[in-house]
């Protein structure tokens, strides 16, 4: 689990509360139920008039996966791949049914079931390429949904600010009034700026990050699969795929050492 945006949210609302206090403000004055429920309500449903149901549904739906954050460590799905090149070289490709039936991921399951059962390589990139685009577009949708949502919010602050100035405006023959009423009518503005900058373009963000994550996964298991197709030896694989994951991200900062392998031995293990 990654808490980033879970620790980020709590400084980000810790900021602006411990300014209020600082500032001796009260933090009830920010919490006005007029202008909370217009920014939300309306950016929600400004949100959803310019999508579809389903695309709201869907991205809401992605909301717990983002704050949980899990996502596989790139040297787990290499130490993966060369121990199936290990087994298909020792036992045949068939032998990877077996692993079809064990692995938890259904990507991955479906590669290995159709390497046993005998699909072309070109047939086999081509559908694993097809799951990997369908991830991508419906990761970005989910993504969109939300800068959709950032970029609306602020604006409806500014309405709510609006009507709340015009109804300021009604009252100028309640000088005692004024003061309070101002304030509150900025509120509406504040919530826009925060539920933007503090809650929807983050998420947007977190969702795309992790989007980009995983596919760079199925990219790797992709390509692993592949070379396992095509009796790959194991050690070599074991570095083509260390190639194609920035090093900050392998679980080791040493090259080579992820297996326990010597890497200047592969030409001679080859």
């Amino acid at each position: 689990m990654d808490p980033a945006t879970i620790i980020g949210l709590l400084l980000a609302f810790g900021s602006v509360i411990a300014m209020v206090l600082i500032e001796g403000g009260s933090i009830t004055s920010l919490l006005l139920p007029g202008p909370m429920i217009l920014v939300f309500g309306a950016t929600l449903a400004i949100g959803l008039a310019g999508n579809t149901l389903k695309d709201a549904i869907q991205a809401f739906k992605a909301l717990p996966g983002m704050f949980i954050g899990k996502t596989a460590k790139p040297q787990e799905s290499i130490d993966q791949m060369v121990r199936f090149a290990e087994k298909a070289r020792a036992e045949g490709l068939l032998s990877l049914e077996e692993e079809a039936a064990s692995v938890k991921d259904p990507f991955l399951a479906r590669a290995l079931q159709n390497i046993a059962d005998g699909t072309d390589a070109e047939d086999l990139r081509m559908q694993m390429e097809d799951e990997i685009d369908t991830k991508s577009r419906t990761d970005h949708s989910n993504s969109k949904f939300f800068a959709t949502l950032g970029g609306y919010a602020p604006t409806v602050g500014i309405v709510g600010t609006v009507v709340s100035l015009t109804h300021v405006l009604e009252n100028l023959s309640k000088p005692d009034e004024l003061g309070h009423m101002i304030a509150a009518a900025f509120v509406a503005t504040l919530w826009g700026l925060l539920s933007a900058n503090f809650i929807w373009l983050p998420f947007s963000g977190r969702l795309a990050r992790l989007s980009e994550l995983d596919i760079e996964r199925r990219t790797l298991l992709m390509e692993g699969m592949l070379a396992v197709q095509a009796g790959a030896q194991p050690l070599l694989l074991a570095e083509r795929l260390r190639s194609m994951v920035p090093e900050h991200q392998l679980k080791n900062s040493a090259r080579g050492k992820g297996d326990g392998k010597d890497p200047e031995n592969l030409d001679k293990a080859a």
